[in-house]
């Protein structure tokens, strides 16, 4: 009886010393922050976890989004017994003994097994086909957690046989939830622009905003108890000065930023680009509007902008701040040295104005599907000319139903690229 009390006062000592993040996990789903996408009453893998009825799944999502959150809340909710390992940690032997442990439990009790694997990407090609088998045949239930892109990361045979379920980042909104939970853990209070300062630097990952509202109670708590969390504990906290303009100027920054490249000038640009990274904003946030604006505002006039938009933005996330600042810095300068031209804009806009008013929009009998055997009889791909056929590479035939047919979207401008197509692109040539 004293060992089981002083093992129940060890436990209630672990408790309390466990980080923020540990001590807030949700017990319900309904506890759970932000993946309404996946976890709003009626969506689908809410209703196969409450009717127990998961099978094998992939969470996909950036860090500190819920994935291992859920899966251990999986764990508490379903009458399977639950493995956990990490493949950061585990080998094939440890993956084997789980597996031998399920053939066991199965067929002496009727009971089955889930085994949860975080960092499923970590493991290889050929631990992975490890788990292949078991899972074809489904003595064992795999919920995979990664943060990177399944479809190069996971072997496709494991993935065919598993449902893909994709996390997103948190918003600002989640985020700030997160953190006044836990000022109430911490018994703690704070002021609004600190919330806000925290969440903004969170980037989505409710475990850094949580360990941040931890590590700024603990600077507010100097001062006296119960400890009040100023702006200067939450830029402690996250070692980032607050953004030196509140929500209206984040907005505003950012809008010269864009009208100054799409004006042109990229000594403007640079200026903006430096104010909001001086300020703290998300690398991100400035990376996914500079993709915009190369499609925007400069389109077929110069094509390379697009590439040259993606790879900053995917520099941001693989180099990461602060050497990223130079590849944003050459997106700016080649986004606004670029030619400008918005047809692609006005294109889709009237195509989209077209697609929602026009008629049925009926795909003609010619452009039809015709590689299944019914099809010929149909009338599918009758009157059909194979472009490759024609020595030019072209024909002039009909692509759009007939209500559509003399309707011009894509009109290109005389800017960059765009003024060549006249003599490179024959359909403009009609």
């Amino acid at each position: 009886m004293a060992e089981d009390l002083f093992a129940a006062a060890a436990d209630a000592r672990l408790v309390r010393r466990s980080p923020l993040a540990a001590r807030l996990r949700p017990q319900r789903l309904d506890d759970v922050v932000g993946q309404s996408h996946l976890l709003a009453p009626g969506r689908p893998l809410r209703t196969l976890i409450e009717a127990d009825r998961l099978s094998s799944a992939i969470f996909w999502g950036p860090p500190g989004t819920g994935k291992t959150t859920l899966a251990r809340l999986i764990a508490s909710q379903t009458e399977k017994v639950f493995e956990e390992l990490s493949a950061v940690a585990a080998s094939v032997k440890d993956v084997r003994e789980i597996i031998a442990q399920a053939r066991h439990r199965l067929g002496e009790r009727g009971v089955g097994t889930i085994l949860f694997l975080d960092e499923v990407h970590r493991f290889n090609k050929s631990q992975q086909d490890t788990l292949l088998p078991v899972v074809e045949e489904g003595l064992l239930i795999l919920i995979g957690a990664t943060t990177e892109n399944p479809h190069f990361e996971v072997n496709p045979p494991l993935m065919s046989r598993s449902t893909l379920f994709r996390f997103h980042a948190l918003t600002d909104f989640d985020i700030e939830e997160l953190i006044r939970r836990g000022l109430s853990e911490e018994g703690a209070t704070a002021d609004d622009d600190a919330i806000v300062h925290m969440a903004a630097r969170s980037a989505g990952d409710g475990r850094h905003a949580l360990t941040s509202t931890e590590v700024a109670v603990a600077l507010a708590a100097r001062r006296g108890a119960p400890a009040h969390v100023e702006l200067a504990d939450a830029e402690g906290a996250v070692d980032t000065k607050a953004v030196r303009y509140g929500r209206d100027g984040h907005f505003d920054v950012a809008s010269a930023l864009i009208k100054s490249i799409r004006g042109s000038d990229a000594d403007a640009g640079l200026y903006w680009l430096a104010r909001m990274l001086e300020a703290g904003e998300d690398a991100r946030f400035v990376a996914r509007r500079l993709v915009i604006l190369a499609s925007e505002d400069i389109g077929m006039a110069d094509p390379q902008s697009l590439l040259i938009a993606d790879a900053a933005a995917r520099a941001v996330e693989f180099v990461g701040l602060p050497e990223a600042r130079l590849n944003l810095a050459q997106a700016v300068i080649h986004l606004a040295t670029a030619p400008k031209s918005n047809r692609v804009t006005m294109a889709l806009a009237a195509a989209l104005d077209d697609a929602g008013s026009a008629g049925t929009g009926e795909v003609p009998a010619h452009l039809r599907d015709a590689h299944y055997r019914a099809a010929a009889g149909l009338g599918h791909g009758d009157g059909y000319v194979y472009p490759h056929d024609r020595p030019e590479g072209w024909v002039d035939q009909s692509y759009r139903p007939a209500e559509v047919e003399g309707h011009v979207y894509y009109r290109p401008s005389d800017h960059g690229s765009e003024a060549d197509l006249d003599d490179t692109w024959p359909g403009h040539r009609t």
